[in-house]
């Protein structure tokens, strides 16, 4: 054999070492893995507390064991009524001795005499002969491998299955070896605890001499004429079922037959009973280990990425990361799973709302501070009056600019936090509305606009215009819409207020008759900072009212648009009649 034929021999012979040690590495893994989770562990431990408890229940109160010796018991009676029947039809009168009582020859007077006629008909005595019963006890309870011992009426053992042999055999008696060992603690301590568990309530069986027959309370039973059973545990704590029956013809007891179970016969069948159960315990334990541990993978594996994912996020802030989504889950690790998407989501679009914001707020506030910087270093070097007047009324604009800017910023900022705080209560829309639309037609203005304002009322929509939200705050947004449409407003023009209540919430409208929405612009008018007023000079406004009036209404679960109101012009064609300013809110 060449050697690169012994290599590939030695190659081939590794190859199955390989992949059992691979395997059995890859199942190391696994189990330290579903091990580390404590969840994992009590799910199984849990289940398996509750099969153990179950099974030792089962061990302890099974009524196997109590039927088992009813059974035994009954068993033994039949047994051992045919047996002392067999036993008394053995028995014979003996005709050919003459019975006489010394204690009554003691008592004759001088000129009496006593025979068997003085006694009258004495009734005949049909005494048990070892001997002939023998045989007969042999057969009967040899291969039932039961102990059989017959005592006569006074108690006195005459025979025992025990010392019973024929012809040719050998009477043995199996004697402990001299040379075995003392038990240990722990075996006499494992008896103590089987003779504890297996003793219950039962006597402790103990062995009476030949003369002490009635000691036993089912033989001093029987010797009366009645059958009589007792069960009792032994040194071992095993069960032993004793049956006494009384021996009898023609209603003469003769005796009495005891019939009693070798110990561990009961416990034997006890034993094998109990193994079976453990047996079912152990693969029922298995799958329930196994099932366990499929149960814990699809609750601790999802929540264990959830809170790595957590993690991440905390850690990463700049960059999104990922919750896994285990929303197609109908279960609470699906709810959690959507949740935590949700306030993730929730918590960027934050962080890059106020990245945005404080961009935004730079570059607004950057614009006048350059104005005002160029107007300031441009006034020294000033040589007229007017000069110096025009760069002074500059300076006073981006002042009063920058004080309307970080005025709006500072609300704007407070706004998110305050709704957060304050708990939403019920809200009035008719009495608000009023008090708004009151407000702005007591302000007079030289644009001689009016404000109006409606209720209306949808078919089937409750009476009431109750609302659930911040009383102020939905006021804030109505003043600036109608503070919005009034500067866009023709001199005396009208901006009206409609509230309309529907089925499933309110809806707030606030017209004009200005020149509309250019198109372009419909999309961007909520933006932080736009503002498209051409008829007004630069900076007037800061272009946060909008955007303001947006974050409210959102923050309410609302929705707030813009659309151009149209009607019909001279020559048929529609033509932009003014803008149209549309809130809805939920009901409360």
């Amino acid at each position: 054999m060449t050697a690169e034929t012994e290599q590939s021999a030695d190659l081939k012979a590794r190859e199955p070492r390989g992949g059992v040690l691979a395997l059995l590495r890859r199942v190391r893994r696994f189990v330290a893995f579903k091990g580390f989770s404590s969840l994992t562990r009590r799910i199984v431990l849990l289940n398996l507390a509750g099969l153990c408890a179950l099974v030792s229940g089962i061990l302890y109160l099974s009524e196997f064991r109590s039927g088992l010796i009813d059974a035994r018991i009954q068993s033994l009676l039949v047994q051992g009524e045919i047996i002392a029947a067999a036993i008394a039809s053995s028995a014979q009168v003996e005709t050919n001795a003459i019975t006489l009582d010394p204690d009554r020859l003691l008592e004759l007077q001088a000129g009496e005499s006593y025979g068997p006629a003085d006694d009258g008909f004495a009734p005949l005595e049909f005494p048990i002969n070892p001997e002939r019963v023998a045989p007969v006890l042999r057969r009967l309870v040899g291969p039932t491998r039961t102990r059989a011992r017959i005592y006569d009426r006074d108690g006195q053992l005459l025979l025992d299955s025990r010392s019973l042999y024929s012809r040719g055999e050998i009477l043995r008696y199996d004697l402990p070896s001299p040379n075995e060992p003392k038990p240990g603690v722990m075996e006499r301590m494992w008896r103590a605890v089987q003779l504890w568990f297996g003793r219950g309530d039962l006597p402790l069986y103990r062995e009476y001499g030949p003369q002490a027959g009635k000691n036993y309370p089912e033989v001093a039973l029987a010797a009366l004429g009645a059958k009589g059973s007792e069960v009792r545990v032994d040194d071992r704590g095993q069960v032993v079922v004793s049956v006494a029956v009384p021996i009898q013809r023609f209603r003469a007891i003769l005796g009495v037959l005891l019939l009693s179970t070798q110990g561990g016969e009961i416990d034997a069948a006890v034993k094998a009973e109990r193994f079976v159960i453990v047996r079912v315990f152990l693969v029922a334990a298995a799958v329930m280990v196994l099932l366990s541990v499929l149960l814990a993978g699809t609750i601790a594996d999802p929540v264990r990425k959830l809170a790595a994912a957590a993690e991440r996020v905390r850690r990463r802030i700049k960059s999104r990361v990922e919750i896994p989504d285990f929303t197609s889950r109908s279960d609470e690790i699906g709810h959690l799973s959507g949740a935590l998407r949700d306030m993730t989501g929730a918590l960027y679009n934050r962080i890059e709302a106020i990245e945005s914001f404080a961009a935004d707020v730079a570059h607004e506030l950057k614009n006048p501070l350059t104005s005002l910087r160029s107007a300031v270093e441009t006034l020294p070097l000033a040589k007229t009056d007017t000069s110096r007047g025009r760069l002074m009324e500059v300076i006073q604009h981006d002042v009063k600019r920058l004080d309307r800017l970080i005025s709006d910023i500072s609300d704007a900022s407070r706004l998110d936090a305050e709704l957060q705080r304050q708990e939403a209560v019920s809200v009035d829309l008719r009495q608000l509305l009023e008090m708004v639309v009151g407000l702005a037609q007591d302000v007079r203005k030289d644009d001689g606009v009016t404000v109006s304002l409606a209720f209306e009322r949808a078919g089937g929509a409750p009476a009431d215009f109750m609302v659930a939200g911040h009383a102020s705050r939905l006021g804030q947004v109505v003043d600036n819409l109608v503070s919005n449409a009034r500067s866009f407003s023709p001199q005396g023009g009208s901006v009206r207020v409609t509230c309309r209540r529907l089925k499933d919430g309110a809806e707030i409208t606030v017209e004009d008759d200005g020149p509309g929405i250019r198109p372009d612009a419909l999309s961007r008018i909520f933006e932080r900072f736009y503002t498209d007023r051409p008829h007004q000079g630069f900076g007037q406004n800061s272009g946060l009212g909008l955007s303001i009036s947006r974050q409210i209404v959102e923050a309410h679960g609302g929705r707030i648009w813009a659309e151009n109101r149209a009607e019909p012009g001279p020559d048929g064609a529609s033509r932009v009649a003014g803008a149209r300013f549309v809130v809805r809110l939920p009901a409360g």
